[in-house]
């Protein structure tokens, strides 16, 4: 296969910009120019890389398989050259992108005992939501991704592609603020219409708490008064006293402990949950691969928070 570096240095900034125009612009060449230059990679490829047919521009499913590809061979050879030209930086940060409960209340915890196992570790975190960290994921813009695992294999993650470990065993609990005498303000064995603080249609752990409550009479006696995909949004609710929610419990530990909030139902009515860390085995970054190796070593219960 006869490739020239070039191609996929375009192809990468097509990938970004979803447009001609726009990319030849940023690789300093005419709109024609570029457009032969991707002719090119496809011809040497031997697929259609790139959708012409949609505004903007996509890639079609061999371009996203390609796409990492290109981008894990540019950054190699970007890699090795700064490393002949003694540029290699053995502490450059890892990308890391976390579903937001994580990122606020799980990983800061989670890092400090990882950095007792493998050495120092500079991180850079973005708090996202999970389908778009999948994506970012699965293009290799992001080095690592923290997400809660998917038992229902929703999340269409190849394990061969995408290895994991597992980090953590933790639940989500319903809570209420606590009425005068300590019981819950708000309770699931309540008669009547109890005010429920959900998660957005699309949250992942929205669909956690559906699941449970799937085929639970009770259900019927939830009544919205609240929404949004973040569990530190729905615990400042719960904590103002607007209704019942299911919260992971890393996030409440200090609300339960002092009693500013209290189970609403049994612990059966409790959502077990299970944390990994994901990476692509596509990408061949020199500081994944060695945590990769150092975390390997380590026994499983040291991995988890």
């Amino acid at each position: 296969m006869n490739l020239e570096t070039k191609w996929l240095e375009d192809f990468v900034a097509l990938s970004n910009t979803r447009s001609f125009s726009a990319s030849a612009r940023q690789r300093h060449v005419t709109q024609p120019a570029f457009s032969r230059r991707i002719r090119s990679l496809e011809q040497a490829v031997g697929a259609t890389l790139v959708d012409r047919s949609t505004t903007p521009v996509s890639l079609t499913p061999e371009g996203q398989l390609f796409l990492v590809t290109a981008r894990n061979m540019v950054e190699q050879l970007s890699d090795s050259l700064a490393h002949l030209r003694g540029l290699a930086m053995d502490n450059e940060a890892l990308d890391i992108v976390a579903a937001h409960s994580l990122a606020l209340a799980f990983y800061p915890p989670w890092i400090s005992r990882l950095q007792k196992g493998v050495g120092e570790l500079p991180t850079r975190l973005v708090a996202m939501n999970v389908g778009d960290a999948i994506h970012v994921l699965r293009e290799g813009n992001c080095d690592l991704m923290l997400a809660y695992h998917d038992p229902y294999a929703t999340m269409q993650l190849d394990a061969e592609i995408f290895p994991s470990f597992s980090i953590g065993q933790v639940k989500m609990v319903a809570v209420s603020v606590p009425n005068a005498d300590g019981a819950p303000k708000f309770s699931f064995d309540d008669e009547g219409a109890i005010p429920f603080l959900s998660y957005t249609q699309g949250a992942f752990l929205g669909r956690s708490v559906r699941m449970l409550l799937k085929n639970e009479p009770g259900r019927m006696r939830l009544k919205t008064v609240y929404e949004t995909a973040m569990a530190e949004g729905l615990k400042g609710m719960a904590l103002q006293g607007f209704g019942l929610a299911w919260i992971p419990d890393f996030c409440i530990r200090d609300e339960l402990a002092n009693g500013r909030l209290v189970r609403a139902a049994a612990e059966n009515w409790d959502i077990p949950l299970e944390i990994r860390l994901y990476r692509c085995s596509l990408v061949h970054k020199p500081g994944v691969e060695k945590l990769w190796r150092r975390m390997m070593k380590l026994p499983s219960d040291f991995l988890r928070a």
